[in-house]
């Protein structure tokens, strides 16, 4: 029986004991652990995002990090947990100590966002729901306050963002506080779903909103008059870092200039294979010109996001219904998934686990852009494979699924961005391979995030150790890499300009999409050529996912092993 498989409870061990005290610990410093995984914690809380909490949270990792290096494995779930835990702390060590944490600000996946982002997740059904998210916004400015004070720290210490960054978020945070914003429009919709409440709750949301949204001008006047006056202009990170945020994304230590190279031969080889399949939708055609067919062609397309929101939720229940009965075991409570429209308009598509319990099922969340209004199915259809099944939701939910075998840190907080948007990918060509995408349409959509990821390897890489562009004229900036992503993928010019902001912000994270991919067809193409005839497509499926969440080098070891 492999390690996961629901059916025989496994004894729990010191390390596992060590590994759910760390949740523990993890969900009373920061609350947005608590509602991300569905355990009970200070949900009307935030964590404290000031120096001082900063510094709890790091002698928290320390005293973890002890504990764990002197209690021995018992057996390979052990060995997993105790090496990637590990790991996780000791990255947590370096990155704090190289002063990360002072300039934490980028438009995607910093306090800014995160803040806000929590009430996403947080239940609303009930009245008791909406009195924890009341009181939730009647904290926020302490988060907000203690963020701002990390941020001066940095100011002090030298320790700046990318002035492009703080100028980002200056404008999210005043798109979340105007009046037709996230906080009022999330209050006001209270009523109309979960009934009539009591007034007096009424006024404390209103209220809520109102000191919330004020908190975050607070936040867009701070970033404005008193972070970006002395914010780097410099948006590279540099090698060290870079390559520090590479091993965090990862799990993995890769050559970077090796990588670099491999990006822009998948990027060619990406390019082929779109004209290749252009050619079948219209005879001679370019890639442009084949888009420009499908763009026009009305049954191609989805009007409005309530369209948009019923077929990814269509798709994705055909697929798991389709899937389940053939190439992949799929335990009940995975069979659910909702898709959803996100209630903020930046960009970005995105996938959240279920809940411990699978009170809260998993969902694919997509924050469409403001003026967006038109969808491309074709373009798309992979995007609901990458996220739901066999991508996102398989490999996460299964994890959830897997109680019996794995721990809470194992089940739901495990894993790097290489392990699960590795995986994404990998089953995006997988669903290519069992004949979803035989439409040459779909194929060309795939592919064209396919290509994406591909260039931004090239980019990210490029960006942040000061590469020569690829027509030799200079090094990369902004303008460069925004003209680069144009001409290697097709999204919007909203969605292309965040995507850049993004990269430029979050170095190390964009390519571990494609380098975890190719880790992933790495280890299957390896373990099939060593098991040959016997070897078993869905058995290795099953046997990599029932490891939950691990660093790619971890899964190597054990796939390998």
């Amino acid at each position: 029986m492999t390690e996961g498989t629901p059916h025989a409870q496994r004894i729990s061990t010191p390390i596992d004991a060590i590994a759910e005290k760390w949740v523990v610990t993890l969900a009373e410093l920061n609350p947005d652990i608590a509602v991300w995984i569905g355990i009970p914690g200070r949900v009307g809380e935030f964590a404290d995002h000031s120096p001082a909490g900063h510094e709890e949270y790091m002698k928290a990792a320390r005293r973890a990090i002890t504990e764990l290096e002197l209690v021995e494995i018992a057996d390979h779930v052990d060995r997993v947990t105790k090496t990637d835990l590990l790991a996780e702390l000791r990255l947590a060590v370096e990155a704090s100590e190289a002063g990360l944490w002072k300039r934490d600000v980028n438009v995607i996946a910093s306090p800014a966002q995160e803040i806000r982002e929590t009430f996403d997740l947080m239940p609303h059904a009930s009245e008791a729901d909406w009195e924890a998210i009341s009181a939730r916004l009647a904290n926020l400015p302490g988060a907000i306050d203690g963020y701002i004070e990390t941020l001066r720290l940095g100011i002090r210490e030298r320790q700046t963002p990318a002035r492009r960054q703080v100028l980002e978020v200056i404008e999210q945070a005043r798109r979340n506080a105007a009046p037709d914003g996230f906080f009022f429009s999330f209050t006001g919709n209270a009523s109309t779903e979960s009934g009539k409440f009591p007034a007096s709750l009424g006024v404390d949301l209103a209220n809520g909103a109102s000191v919330a949204a004020a908190a975050y001008l607070k936040l867009a006047s701070f970033l404005q008059n008193e972070l970006a006056p002395v914010a780097t202009e410099h948006d590279a990170v540099g090698r060290d870092l870079y390559q520090l945020q590479s091993r965090r994304f990862l799990g993995a230590t890769i050559d970077l200039d090796e990588t670099y190279e491999w990006g822009i031969e998948e990027l060619q080889r990406m390019v082929a294979e779109q004209t290749s399949i252009a050619r079948e939708i219209k005879p001679g055609a370019s890639v442009q010109e084949a888009i420009s067919v499908l763009e026009a062609d009305p049954s191609r397309k989805l009007y409005g996001t309530d369209a948009l929101q019923k077929w990814m939720q269509q798709l994705s229940d055909t697929a798991i219904d389709e899937l389940s009965r053939t190439h992949f075991d799929v335990p009940d409570p995975v069979r659910r998934l909702e898709c959803m429209i996100a209630p903020t308009h930046e960009g970005g598509i995105y996938y959240t686990s279920p809940s411990d319990d699978f009170s809260r099922a998993g969902r694919m969340w997509w924050s469409v852009p403001e003026g967006v209004t038109e969808f491309d199915t074709w373009r798309e259809k992979t995007t609901v494979y990458h996220e739901g099944i066999p991508g996102h939701h398989l490999q996460l939910g299964q994890a959830v699924y897997n109680r019996a075998k794995l721990n809470t840190w194992r089940r739901q907080l495990a894993g790097t961005s290489g392990h699960a948007e590795g995986w994404a990918l990998y089953a995006e060509r997988l669903m290519q391979d069992l004949g979803y995408l035989d439409d040459p349409a779909d194929r060309l959509g795939m592919l064209d995030g396919q290509r994406m990821r591909a260039a931004r390897v090239v980019l990210d890489i490029g960006v942040h150790l000061g590469k020569q562009r690829l027509d030799a004229s200079g090094h990369w900036d902004f303008d460069y890499a925004l003209d680069f992503m144009r001409k290697n993928c097709s999204m919007n010019e909203p969605s292309i300009r965040f995507e850049v902001n993004r990269y430029f912000g979050w170095p190390g994270q964009a390519p571990s999409y494609k380098v975890g991919q190719r880790i992933w067809e790495q280890l299957r193409d390896e373990v099939s050529s060593r098991e040959g005839a016997a070897f078993s497509m869905k058995q290795f499926h099953r046997r990599a996912l029932d490891l939950g969440g691990v660093g790619l080098d971890t899964l190597r070891a054990e796939l390998l092993g």
